[in-house]
């Protein structure tokens, strides 16, 4: 039995796992997919301190690599639920069954869907929820990307070097996103903002060939990047930890949960800002907690 389990190697995972086991704590951290999280497909993070400028895969290379140098094993294993017992807590894969004696929870915000019509049909065909990943397939195509927060913006800035047209499509006139990055938005000459729509249908017959919107006007595109936000990732979350209105999980200043034992730190707490350098301060706090009696 481990000292401490962590379900997540994004930032705020994988900061818990570098302070738990600078403390001295055996640590495993489970991941399912690549670690890193979301914060890999960054394609350029400039408001990481230290860094003028630096995508996602190079920073969060870094931190896998510190926090394995420090001992600390990381799982590449879905967790699909977890069990809360007296002296311990185990979390269940589909394979295996790992326990320790404290959780912390880590696992991140996944993307949040646009349900419209056609949007589960053309799903890799046309589109997608990760300009970084897929934006080199539209190359001189015309393509729109969905959103008015930071995410659709530096989309729209990765796409504005590989697509000949891109249409940046909002539902109201004003944007979530940064000022900085909404005026170098502006500025570039094959981008059209198509404003106060909200996309009905995605159409096509093998592949994605228009948007149609609720005021009855359309588009013709290649390719739908859908970049409206994310949702806690908490699917395998079978223990009653209270949640805000929102689905998001509430801590104190420690990073505990509601539950004894049990931790929260990064995407999936119920603060405000919603950053790399935030994920790895609130991993901070919560590996630093988590390490003690």
């Amino acid at each position: 039995m481990d000292d401490i389990i962590i379900v997540g190697a994004g930032p705020a995972g994988l900061t818990a796992g570098l302070f738990a086991r600078r403390a001295g704590c055996s640590v495993k951290i489970f991941e399912r997919l690549a670690p890193g999280g979301q914060a890999v497909l960054s394609h350029d993070i400039a408001n990481y301190p230290g860094f003028l400028s630096i995508d996602g895969f190079s920073l969060t290379e870094k931190m896998v690599e510190q926090v394995k140098n420090l001992g600390a094993e990381i799982v590449n294993e879905e967790i699909v639920s977890i069990k809360k017992e007296k002296e311990k807590i185990c979390v269940v894969t589909k394979d295996n069954e790992y326990c320790a004696k404290k959780l912390i929870i880590a696992s991140g915000a996944k993307e949040r869907l646009l349900n419209c019509t056609g949007e589960k049909e053309f799903t890799g065909r046309g589109v997608s929820y990760c300009a970084s990943c897929d934006g080199f397939f539209f190359k001189d195509k015309t393509v729109a990307v969905i959103g008015g927060g930071n995410t659709a913006f530096e989309d729209v800035l990765y796409l504005s070097k590989i697509a000949k047209k891109i249409y940046l499509v909002h539902r109201r006139e004003g944007f979530r996103a940064d000022n900085i990055v909404i005026e170098k938005v502006k500025k570039l000459k094959n981008v059209t903002f198509v404003l106060n729509e909200c996309t009905k249908e995605i159409k096509g017959k093998d592949k994605v060939e228009r948007i149609d919107f609720c005021s009855g006007l359309g588009l013709d595109v290649d390719a739908v990047f859908i970049a409206i936000g994310r949702i806690p990732d908490l699917d395998f979350l079978n223990i009653d930890v209270k949640k805000s209105q929102s689905g998001y999980i509430i801590v104190d200043k420690d990073m505990q949960t509601s539950v004894e034992n049990v931790y929260a730190c990064g995407d999936i707490t119920d603060h405000r800002l919603k950053q790399i350098i935030t994920a790895c301060a609130e991993g901070a706090i919560a590996g630093d907690s988590a390490s003690k009696d």
